[in-house]
């Protein structure tokens, strides 16, 4: 407005036109220039901040130039994000923080660590001039901060043996396998560590699934009674029930054999008194005079067979059915096998239970050693392919024979007792030693079948099967070997699916071979011939079990899935 002012004093016209032909003045060109504007942002100069720009790319790893310090560590120019957290803000050379590195002797790091492992102490990385320790600082000022490379005695000296090198003193040579002088043999925890031990095994055995079995079958378990049905367990001279009897028309002696047999024509008497199917019956060893029996009513029965022929004693100890039976050789005691996976061991007289098995399987069958020096020894085949050895003294199992592939159904003892052969469903016949787990001989083929039961002949030179083809199959003994006899088969009875159990009549060339049937019929065969001699009718279901009398010449015991045991003569 200034300039405009002093340019209409000047006596100008604004509304007329310039002369062109009138020049202008320099004072009129001063007057008409605009003022000086700095459009550009006030930044700080150099001597405020930043004296010299950084040329360092923190991001290269080579250097083209030798920097200088102050050059190296210039703070970085420009705007900076307002959203990073100062931890992302920090200078870092790697992604979760900035790492520098250092450089130690190996000798000395080797040092500091097994001075540490073995005395406890180490000089501390981390000071820096000072002679500080970490561990056990109160040992290390003890040693004056001495290191295993100054030779310090660490307590690990050599131990001394009790040595014996007198080759001649056979008893008490070591050589150099002596034991140390404060080496200990035996290793026994205190009694309040033991049950504390003893507590941690009792509860890894509960959460097993062995464990879970055991604590059902236990809370499972009866009371085992009994009870004696005569009025007096003795007789008017003091014997006891269990003794032979004297007179009974028949030679009941161990060594007595009758000289020829004959099949039964007739039934002489009806035993009553379990109430399901029977599955096992057995004489009383050496005289007979009793035979026991079990059944699927879960009870055990011992019968005399002169006399009144009644029930003496009644054994309930099982939850399950009884599926086998075995007395010892002179008939105190007596072994019941169940599918509740129990093995008792009976005094037969006083009717309590001695010792209890559990083998965690189904037993199929059960059978003392015969040798009378192993009367404390028995076997059970088991459902889970095992035949297991148990001591009746200890309680505890001596040996494990594992090779069949299916569940053991029969235990057979030959060879004066030093073997034994074992039938199962996986159509062999396997063959043990004593004692030994592998089997020593393997009898399978094509036309053998499954063999539920064996039974040996009386001159210890035949075993006989019941196939499941319905057949009743042979082997042969000869010279400690068993033979299987292809051509040499019983045929004519329907078992198949059923395991009644065979005999011979007692005679030392015996004549007959006896065997149940599917539909309640008894069959004799004829030795010699193999023809069937005579047949009949015998219970209303199944014939499971028949038994010839070792001490008469046509006595038979049978037993069918009708609960009725029924003598023939």
């Amino acid at each position: 407005m200034d300039l405009l002012k002093n340019y209409a004093d000047s006596g100008s016209d604004m509304d007329d036109e310039p002369d062109p032909s009138r020049p202008i003045s320099s004072e009129t060109i001063k007057a008409l220039a605009l003022p000086n504007l700095n459009l550009t942002p006030s930044v700080a100069g150099h001597e405020v901040g930043i004296k010299k720009v950084a040329v360092i790319d923190p991001k290269t790893k080579e250097l083209n130039r030798n920097p200088k310090y102050d050059e190296l560590f210039l703070p970085v120019a420009g705007p900076s994000n307002p959203y990073k957290s100062a931890n992302q803000n920090a200078t870092k050379n790697m992604l979760t923080g900035f790492v520098e590195p250092a450089h130690v002797n190996q000798f000395h790091f080797d040092r500091e660590l097994r001075d540490f492992d073995t005395l406890g102490y180490a000089k501390n990385p981390s000071a820096e001039g000072k002679n500080e320790f970490i561990g056990d600082v109160e040992k290390a000022k003890k040693k004056d901060g001495a290191s295993l490379f100054e030779s310090v005695k660490t307590g690990g000296q050599k131990r001394k043996r009790v040595t014996n090198y007198d080759a001649s003193d056979m008893d008490n040579f070591t050589g150099p396998w002596a034991i140390y002088v404060d080496e200990k043999t035996v290793a026994k925890p205190d009694p309040e560590l033991q049950k504390e031990m003893d507590e941690i095994v009792r509860k890894r055995k509960l959460k097993s699934r062995a464990g879970r079995k055991a604590a059902e079958a236990e809370q499972h378990l009866l009371e085992e009674t009994s009870t004696l049905h005569i009025k007096d367990d003795t007789d008017y001279a003091g014997r006891s029930w269990m003794d032979v009897p004297q007179y009974t028309g028949t030679n009941l002696r161990a060594d007595y054999v009758p000289d020829r047999c004959y099949p039964p024509t007739k039934q002489m008497y009806t035993f009553k008194g379990h109430q399901k199917a029977i599955n096992a019956v057995r004489w009383f060893p050496k005289s007979a005079h009793l035979f026991l029996s079990c059944a699927m009513d879960s009870k055990i029965k011992l019968w005399e067979l002169y006399g009144g022929r009644k029930c003496i004693r009644t054994y309930s100890g099982h939850k399950f059915p009884v599926r086998d039976i075995c007395f010892n050789n002179d008939g105190t005691e007596f072994l019941s096998a169940s599918f509740d996976n129990y093995v008792k061991l009976w005094d037969t007289e006083i009717g309590k239970v001695k010792n209890r098995f559990n083998t965690g399987s189904k037993i199929f069958c059960v059978k003392f050693n015969p040798d009378d020096d192993k009367q404390n020894i028995f076997l059970c085949g088991l459902q889970n392919k095992k035949i297991i050895q148990y001591d009746t003294r200890t309680g505890e199992i001596e040996q494990e024979y594992d090779r069949h592939l299916g569940p053991v159904n029969s235990v057979t003892f030959f060879d004066n007792n030093r073997r034994f052969c074992s039938t199962s469903d996986d159509k062999s016949i396997r063959i043990w030693e004593w004692g030994i787990p592998v089997d020593t001989k393997l009898i399978q083929g094509s036309g053998l079948h499954s063999i539920p039961t064996m039974t040996k002949a009386p001159t210890e030179k035949w075993i006989c099967g019941q196939s499941m083809d319905n057949r009743i199959v042979l082997f042969q003994l000869t010279d400690d070997k068993l033979r299987f006899a292809r051509k040499k088969a019983f045929r004519g009875h329907n078992v198949a699916g059923y395991a009644s159990t065979i005999d011979f009549s007692p005679e030392m060339s015996f004549s007959y071979i006896v065997s149940g049937d599917a539909d309640g019929k008894v069959f004799i065969w004829d030795w010699r011939t193999h023809k069937i001699i005579a047949r009949w009718k015998a219970h209303d279901n199944v014939c499971f079990n028949v038994l010839w009398h070792p001490h008469e010449r046509a006595r038979l015991l049978t037993s069918g899935w009708d609960g009725l045991i029924k003598m023939w003569n």
